[in-house]
């Protein structure tokens, strides 16, 4: 099977990285790709939200499936182009792309599912007042989301009423997200252990749910300052047990499934369900409908049944090999550039790239880098996603750091707490 990965960031390299491990697939190719997606396959230039151009693509290569990795082509329905043309697409269609497209559409299914979730208004450009008074009603612990998306970035979680009224009126009056922020979300703030659920669907009304991870969003250590789109991640997560992850899947994947359906939506590919594990039981904060990262980059790796076979079943509309996982633990440290998420500094050269891949166990996933002549460059935010695997979650950390402490450019910034209660 010849694959076709589109994206450019550290999610695509990590699907890359698993689809030419899988006995079933015999190429693997990825638009636009990157410096590190270019040593596990071939890189491709092609425009990832341009469905003519990935449907031109797909043909002249002979591609046999097409692994949609970024929320953006989705919502721009390439899903759609590609499944007109008769190409198996793994991810949703422009409509169930919604559900990250919109977070007003996602919690207006969320409530017609009767998926237990935090309470919430939706308020537009011309609401700021009562969005504002909204606010005012709440118990003291808001959450602010822009409606459309925003990489990851456009969630303000914090106790302090002036910060949550700062975001409301940047974000309703375009300053800060454009027109993704004109209209927002308001919820109140919960609280307990988030988990990330992956799920992979076939158009049917059941999913089959991923090895849990938990990520990490704020930017300091000791979860503080801003959201950002990841700063590191790991798997298992002994939190989300059997159990839980059977009420996740029983009481919202399933629920929203056939909601969608009812719609008249048929999803394939992966539902990221993000949970608040509360005081009360699960609840859903958000769907996304593509892998999570750096989520991918920990749950990817602890794969051990083909991964080629599992998402051209997914994308064909019938899921019947088992998929399994091996023992080990696996954690991601996000290794960022000076100034993200604000204003990342790029074009920094990287140092220590080999000696960091040289660790036992380790894997360097690129997520903002490129080439410039014999060099690798910052070019982004966030630039590496550096995985360990080991045993035990307190050996894959040590793994991922040992590789993380290798690597240098000016104002390298990552988190040094990443797993750290877990791997206690």
């Amino acid at each position: 099977m010849r694959v076709l990965v589109l994206g450019s960031g550290g999610r695509e390299h990590a699907l890359a990285w698993g689809l030419a491990r899988s006995d079933s697939v015999e190429a693997v190719l990825i638009g636009p790709g990157n410096p590190g997606t270019a040593t596990v396959g071939a890189n491709v230039a092609v425009d990832p939200t341009d469905g003519g151009a990935v449907v031109d693509l797909a043909r002249r290569e002979a591609i046999d499936l097409v692994v949609i990795g970024p929320e953006a082509p989705l919502v721009a329905g390439v899903a759609d182009a590609l499944r007109a043309a008769g190409i198996p697409a793994f991810g949703p269609g422009a409509a169930g792309a919604r559900l990250e497209g919109s977070k007003a559409w996602m919690k207006e299914v969320l409530a017609a599912a009767g998926v237990p979730t935090a309470a919430h208004a939706t308020f537009g450009a011309g609401d700021e007042a009562a969005a504002l008074a909204y606010l005012e009603s709440m118990p003291g612990f808001y959450v602010v989301k822009t409606d459309g998306l925003a990489a990851g970035k456009g969630v303000v979680v914090t106790e302090s009423i002036d910060e949550a009224r700062d975001a409301v009126r940047s974000y309703l009056s375009g300053d800060a997200f454009g027109d993704a922020g004109r209209t927002l979300v308001i919820e109140e703030g919960l609280t307990g252990p988030e988990v990330s659920l992956l799920v992979v669907c076939d158009g049917s009304l059941e999913g089959v749910a991923l090895a849990p991870a938990q990520d990490f969003k704020r930017i300091g250590e000791g979860d503080t300052g801003p959201n950002t789109g990841g700063m590191g991640a790991y798997s298992p997560v002994p939190v989300a047990t059997a159990v839980i992850v059977d009420e996740v899947m029983e009481r919202a994947v399933a629920p929203t499934l056939v909601e969608l359906a009812r719609r008249g939506i048929e999803y394939r590919g992966v539902l990221y369900a993000g949970m608040m594990l509360t005081p009360t039981g699960p609840k859903m904060l958000e769907y996304n409908v593509r892998f999570g990262d750096p989520e991918c980059e920990v749950v990817v790796p602890r794969v051990a049944s083909d991964l080629g076979v599992h998402l051209h079943e997914a994308a064909t509309g019938r899921l019947t090999a088992p998929i399994t996982f091996t023992p080990d633990a696996a954690v991601t440290v996000v290794v960022a550039a000076e100034g993200y998420p604000v204003s990342p500094r790029t074009g920094d050269r990287i140092e220590g790239l080999d000696e960091a891949g040289a660790i036992e166990g380790v894997t360097v996933f690129h997520a903002g880098t490129r080439s410039e002549g014999d060099a690798v460059v910052t070019a982004g935010g966030r630039v590496l996603t550096v995985t360990g695997r080991g045993p035990s979650i307190a050996d894959a950390r040590a793994r991922a750091y040992a590789a993380v402490d290798r690597l240098c450019w000016p104002g390298i910034t990552f988190r040094s707490d990443i797993a750290a209660t877990a791997a206690r």
